[in-house]
């Protein structure tokens, strides 16, 4: 959510120089994505940019909001994925829809102060917000508390607003047991998240249990900052054992 592909550029690196091919994506309206937010109807829209490219791409994996984006990849491309990897991420099941994953995140992100946390709720005040932008206090409180300070601050300048896509996740259909639920989940937990906590990561484990389960201690929501090579670790394992 209001990130982009510019995010991955030190484990992107790392990757690379480890010997493995590496594409970051850029999903729709999303970093130097042309599109605009309300050029955006549905999740289809926003998730794109990955469609187009999975015939090329062995191996997905997705961090945060980006877990329903690679779902749906998962679902439309079940023989071309060999693992899912969810970094801290959004992780749904086929028995209920994705957007019931999503409303346990606004449960507990509503309990607390918002700060400069931007939503929008043009569905009206008692249903789910529509758009969301990180502010620099809440990113610098919240999102990047255990990353170097200069990536707070390139956030701070490529950050755009982002959309929930309520409406298509509440929909039972999106995922199946055939096709997405025939391919291999692997979980990165970030102990010290503030954004999705460790709690809530473990209750996406709990209700959609994965093959593997890695951990990655003294990480904030945004692990490739505060902790890339950890990272790069977990991912070389994934594709040394789904390989």
């Amino acid at each position: 959510m209001c990130h982009g592909a510019w995010c991955w550029y030190k484990v992107v690196t790392l990757l690379k120089l480890a010997g493995h091919r590496v594409t970051p994506v850029d999903l729709g309206a999303s970093g130097i994505n042309p599109k605009k937010l309300d050029e955006l109807n549905s999740m289809a829209d926003y998730a794109q940019p990955l469609m187009e490219i999975m015939a090329s791409l062995p191996q997905n994996v997705g961090h945060s909001f980006g877990g329903i984006s690679i779902s749906l990849a998962m679902e439309s491309y079940p023989n071309k994925v060999l693992a899912g990897v969810y970094l801290t991420a959004f992780m749904p099941n086929h028995d209920s829809p994705p957007g019931t994953r999503v409303r346990e995140f606004f449960k507990g992100v509503q309990a607390e102060p918002s700060m400069d946390f931007q939503q929008t709720f043009d569905d009206g005040p008692e249903s789910p917000p529509t758009t969301a932008l990180f502010g620099p206090n809440y990113s610098a409180a919240k999102v990047y508390q255990l990353s170097p300070k200069e990536d707070l601050e390139l956030a701070m300048t490529l950050l755009r607003k982002g959309k929930w896509f309520m409406k298509d996740l509440a929909k039972e259909s999106l995922l199946t047991k055939e096709k997405f639920g025939c391919v291999k989940r692997v979980y990165i937990v970030c102990k010290d998240d503030l954004l999705i906590k460790e709690s809530l990561q473990k209750w996406y484990i709990e209700n959609s249990p994965t093959e593997d389960i890695m951990v990655i201690e003294g990480a904030d929501h945004m692990p490739m900052f505060s902790k890339p090579k950890e990272l790069c670790q977990c991912l070389q394992e994934v594709a040394e054992k789904y390989n």
